[in-house]
C-alpha cells in the first residue's frame, strides 16, 4: 500500500466503511506478529489488534503524514500489548510458527519453511525487547529513528538494542545448529 493506508483511514473518518475493511486487511496479519513479540500467544495477539483497531476507530486521529499513520498502528498495538500483560502478567510460549512460502518448489518450500519455524522460535526466546527491535527492523523495514518513536527509546538505545539482539539470535541459532549463512 503506497500511501501506508492514510488515504483509506481518510476515507473511512468521511463515511465509507469499506475503507476501514482494507485497513484491516492490510495490516492486521503484520501487526498480529508484532503482537506475538509481546504477548507470545496467537489468540490474545489477535484480540490486541482488534483492540488497537476499536481504539482507531474510536479516537478518530487525523493525520496527513503517510509514515506516522503506520507508526501511529504499531504504538496503538504495542500498548495494548503492554496491557494485556499487565492484566494477564504471564507470558505464554508461541503456538504456533510463521509460515512464508515463496513460491518456489516443494524442496526448497520445505527447507525454508523450516528455516523459519527455527528462526522464529529463536525468536521468541529472546528476551522482548530484543525480539520487538529485530522484528521491527528486519521485517517491517523500520529505520532506527522510526523505532525508537515506537518503542519510545534513544536512537542510541535501539542501536544497542539491535547489536544485543543480533548476538543473542545468533548464539540461539548457532544452539540449534544453524547459522546467519544458513539462513
Amino acid at each position: 500500500m503506497l500511501e501506508n493506508g492514510v488515504s483509506s483511514y481518510h476515507r473511512y473518518l468521511q463515511g465509507d466503511d469499506s475503507a476501514l475493511e482494507e485497513l484491516v486487511r492490510s495490516y492486521s496479519d503484520t501487526l498480529v506478529r508484532f503482537a506475538y513479540c509481546f504477548v507470545r500467544d496467537s489468540s490474545a495477539a489477535e484480540d490486541v489488534v482488534q483492540d488497537a483497531f476499536v481504539s482507531l476507530v474510536l479516537k478518530r486521529r487525523q493525520f496527513s503524514d503517510c509514515d506516522n499513520f503506520r507508526a501511529y498502528l504499531y504504538k496503538i498495538v504495542r500498548n495494548k500489548c503492554m496491557d494485556y500483560l499487565r492484566f494477564h502478567k504471564k507470558r505464554a510460549p508461541l503456538q504456533d510458527a510463521w509460515n512464508v512460502a515463496d513460491g518456489s518448489s516443494p524442496e526448497r518450500e520445505a527447507q525454508r519453511t523450516e528455516r523459519n519455524k527455527v528462526l522464529y522460535h529463536c525468536l521468541q526466546t529472546l528476551p522482548r525487547q530484543y525480539s520487538e527491535v529485530l522484528y521491527l527492523v528486519y521485517f517491517e523495514e523500520y529505520t532506527i529513528e522510526r523505532v525508537g518513536a515506537i518503542l519510545k527509546k534513544t536512537k542510541k538505545q535501539v542501536y544497542n538494542a539491535l547489536a544485543r539482539a543480533k548476538l543473542a539470535l545468533k548464539a540461539a541459532l548457532e544452539k540449534e545448529g544453524f547459522s546467519y549463512e544458513d539462513l
